[in-house]
């Protein structure tokens, strides 16, 4: 992992850029074929993603009695599963620590349910005030004892597992998606079919898509009509090699810099087939006057006069932050819509951005579920990161164009690219 020092100046470009940025592979992807590369009996995963977040999920899996051995710089794990008859999980107890890592709290919570035993989850202070009671009662529904310790519905959490029985369970998805896909990962292990019904609107669903994809993928079945998915169990599955793509959501930084300074910048190995729902991104970035370019070599931006629009980011809520800096170099004011679930993400991320913009001199009107972004001149600042690693690279963006742009906290990226101000700095 690189050193960052406290306080991090970004030098505007002096040029417009045009480059190949490649970036590294998806966090998403990456914790989600963990769990399945454990449950399914173990596969060679290649292009994973060195970060924070997929540090803790390793070391989760290793503590439940799982093999993974990996060699980062190589972007290689190798999960191996012991041969236990009739146990999903090697381990009858873990204390497991998830840092602020949203994906192996909801995806392990979920997954030692198929245990037997007791499992502790606990992460830092701002994972203590993360939501987590709809998956617990979704578990409660499964006939598993799940206790939010606090008795707040955040964590820490206590999973009470005899294995998953299977049956019908409601599911609230208005808070985050990825409750429902931990359970979906979880559920073709159960000792019978589980029907999973959505209760209410459901957030962020090309991630829910990428779990249904991914499963397939590693051999699983699973059936989704409109919002109730039903997995036979219990299934095998497993195959031997699994390749991750790079990551949309830190694609959407070099293709943002391109819109900001008219410059032109592919991100190779994403296309249009991307299990990402992210990569709808660079379509946002086109109508707000750029060109976008999208085939099997990857997605390339070119920078135009950028005006602003009205986009509902329900789906591609990880790339708010970015656009709403792109915001501020645009004509006329920008409306992000239908995003108040990221107010329970690594920072109420509304709050924290409307109040960045602000300090470089942006005006910014915040809802309940989204922003108004109007430009005006922009000026140096010193940048607060709220810990939040998306904060902190969506705010260096505008210092390709801004002097004085400060990143207070700049390691904060290590939750999930941890090279960021590197690449960044190629430009």
């Amino acid at each position: 992992m690189p050193t960052y020092p406290d306080r991090l100046e970004i030098q505007p470009l002096t040029h417009v850029p045009h480059a190949v940025t490649p970036v590294p592979g998806s966090k998403s992807i990456t914790n989600r074929a963990l769990v399945l590369a454990a449950l399914t009996g173990g596969c060679e995963l290649h292009g994973v993603l060195h970060s924070e977040d997929t540090e803790v999920m390793a070391d989760c899996l290793d503590r439940l009695g799982f093999s993974v051995r990996f060699s980062w710089d190589e972007a290689w794990i190798l999960v191996e599963a012991p041969r236990l008859r009739h146990k999903r999980i090697p381990m009858s107890s873990a204390e497991l620590f998830v840092a602020n890592s949203g994906t192996t709290m909801r995806f392990v919570a979920a997954m030692v349910a198929l245990g037997q035993g007791a499992y502790r989850l606990d992460g830092v202070p701002r994972m203590r005030e993360r939501p987590i009671q709809d998956l617990l009662d979704a578990l409660e529904q499964l006939g598993v004892r799940a206790i939010s310790e606090s008795g707040n519905g955040c964590p820490p959490i206590v999973i009470h597992a005899q294995g998953l029985t299977g049956g019908t369970v409601k599911i609230r998805g208005d808070v985050s998606s990825q409750f429902l896909s931990g359970l979906l990962l979880a559920a073709p292990f159960a000792e019978r079919e589980v029907v999973l019904e959505v209760d209410g609107p459901l957030v962020s669903v090309p991630y829910v898509t990428m779990t249904l994809a991914m499963m397939r993928q590693f051999g699983l079945e699973v059936a989704a009509v409109d919002n109730r998915y039903v997995v036979p169990a219990p299934q095998t599955g497993g195959i031997r090699e699994y390749r991750i793509e790079p990551d949309a959501s830190a694609a959407s930084y070099f293709l943002a810099a391109a819109a900001i300074t008219g410059g032109t910048i592919t991100v190779p190995g994403l296309s249009a087939e991307s299990l990402q729902g992210d990569v709808r991104f660079a379509q946002v970035l086109e109508q707000m006057g750029c060109k976008r370019t999208q085939d099997s070599a990857g997605i390339t931006i070119a920078g135009g006069a950028l005006r602003g629009i009205d986009v509902d980011m329900n789906d591609i809520s990880d790339t708010v932050m970015t656009l709403g800096v792109v915001a501020c170099f645009a004509e006329g004011p920008t409306t992000i819509r239908n995003v108040g679930h990221i107010r329970h993400k690594e920072t109420d991320r509304l709050a924290a951005l409307a109040t960045e913009l602000r300090r470089i001199g942006a005006d910014v009107d915040e809802t309940g579920d989204g922003l108004v972004i109007h430009p005006r001149p922009l000026h140096g600042a010193s940048i607060a990161t709220y810990h939040d690693h998306r904060m902190a690279m969506s705010l260096a963006l505008a210092g390709l164009k801004v002097p004085g742009i400060v990143i207070e906290n700049p390691g904060c990226v290590a939750k999930t690219y941890p090279h960021f101000f590197e690449d960044f700095a190629k430009l």
